[in-house]
């Protein structure tokens, strides 16, 4: 028997745009199924209807594809740039519905998921999921008094961030290295967060996002993910995001360790 599903999420499952973004789209008028304009919550049968966007065909993935990327620094988190500067999408073997987990801005480093399950990856980044990411910033200032006051709690414009853990390791005459996992996934949160506390970003890597670490994996380069990483993400899309002690070895409780 067919599967049939609303038309936003055959947009977002094939990579096009996440279920908000589809909704736009349709409210817009830019989405047709057989010929007729679509309306938000009308199901299809992604196999059988023709779906449009734009006028062009949304293809629906024939296998699910997962690729964790190191993004170097200088490269933009989007499909493309109007003034041509590298994308994500120019370092990848790209295919048809391909699409980011957990944007970076231009000069984050660090691992980051792509995949054309659009589904899956709006669980991933959606607010409510809780997913982890681990960041290593190399920063100027008090790192031993930041790490005292993050762990309370620091408000920012769009709400507090309580890092999962923010440790924080002398490096040089003012220089610091920090480890801050968050959960929270907003825009340039890690930075935000920084500037908040009086330190200055000079680096900034993303070490894991969920089960996934960078690991040694160069700048640039690919992989796909293991066994127990795709079993995993399986998990967190299937469960809706949450998923005790699997982002993680073992929880360690929150702490502002430093040193001096």
């Amino acid at each position: 028997m067919p599967e049939r599903m609303r038309i936003q999420r055959a947009i977002a499952r094939a990579g096009i745009a996440s279920r908000r973004a589809a909704e736009e789209l349709i409210a817009a008028g830019r989405v047709r199924i057989n010929g007729s304009v679509a309306v938000i919550g009308q199901t299809v049968d992604p196999v059988r209807d023709e779906i449009l966007v734009d006028g062009k065909p949304v293809e629906q993935p024939t296998h699910t594809r997962w690729i964790v990327l190191h993004k170097p620094a200088g490269v933009l988190t989007t499909r493309a740039d109007p003034s041509g500067r590298r994308t994500v999408f120019d370092l990848i073997e790209d295919s048809p519905g391909m699409t980011y987990v957990g944007r970076l801005d231009y000069m984050t480093e660090g691992v980051i998921l792509l995949t054309n399950d659009g589904e899956a990856a709006h669980k991933l980044t959606h607010p409510s999921g809780e997913i982890e990411r681990t960041y290593l910033a190399t920063v100027r200032g008090d790192g031993a008094a930041a790490a005292r006051v993050a762990m309370k709690g620091v408000d920012l414009e769009d709400g507090t961030v309580m890092p999962k853990e923010f440790l924080a390791r002398r490096i040089g005459r003012g220089l610091w290295e920090l480890e801050i996992t968050i959960a929270e996934g907003r825009t340039r949160e890690v930075r935000r967060l920084c500037e908040a506390l009086d330190l200055q970003v000079e680096r900034l890597v993303r070490t894991r996002f969920g089960p996934v670490k960078l690991g040694s994996l160069a700048a640039g380069k690919t992989r796909n993910l293991t066994a127990r990483e795709a079993e995993i993400i399986t998990a967190l899309t299937k469960s809706g995001g949450k998923r005790k002690n699997t982002t993680r070895g073992t929880r360690r409780e929150r702490t502002n360790r430093y040193s001096r």
